[in-house]
């Protein structure tokens, strides 16, 4: 891979705009909106001509881009339910998924999906379409691994906590005594 492209970038929401070139016989031809995940803007942009290929009689060489805009989600301060709707090829054919994840942001909850996806269907990245995403009400969610996390008395015990100095002044090189680790 080249060194410039970063895959490590999380997944983003890209709004791209096209249409078809005009011509003389159509001269203003109809524009087509589509939101996808992607890396960055010119992977939308292939994205975009995949799925414009498939879907109308458009490709690359015929058609022009009018815009390409990032989609920032308002609020990422609270975690969100959100429900991805997926289509996916494997190694047997095509399959529909409906999938839940809590996050932050849809970036990230999509590019968990694409990691999950990854680990227990073993597919790629480019045989994964999706369909849809909500952000889904607590009331409304169906899988388990979602529902588990919707208890008000939910709490993460630190059982193991190992107490560092403030700064490197401070700090001892050798301790008389173990260093008391049970939560307190």
């Amino acid at each position: 891979a080249h060194p410039s492209i970063k895959m490590t970038s999380i997944m983003k929401l890209y709004q791209v705009v096209g249409r078809k070139a005009p011509t003389k016989t159509d001269e203003n031809p109809p524009a087509y909106r589509m939101k996808l995940f992607a890396r960055n803007e010119v992977m939308a942009k292939s994205r975009f001509w995949y799925f414009m290929h498939q879907m109308r009689k458009m490709k690359k060489t015929t058609g022009e881009i009018l815009d390409v805009n990032e989609i920032v989600e308002k609020n990422t301060r609270y975690v969100k339910n959100y429900g991805i709707w997926v289509k996916y090829n494997s190694r047997s054919g095509t399959h529909n998924m409906y999938r839940e994840y809590r996050d932050i942001s849809i970036n990230r909850a999509v590019e968990t999906l694409y990691n999950d996806m990854a680990g227990r269907h073993r597919s790629r990245n480019k045989s994964i379409q999706i369909i849809k995403t909500a952000t889904v009400a607590a009331k409304d969610c169906k899988r388990v691994s979602t529902l588990q996390m919707h208890n008000n008395k939910l709490r993460f015990p630190l059982p193991h906590r190992i107490m560092r100095p403030t700064s490197k002044q401070v700090r001892s090189l050798y301790n008389a005594s173990r260093p008391s680790t049970h939560f307190q």
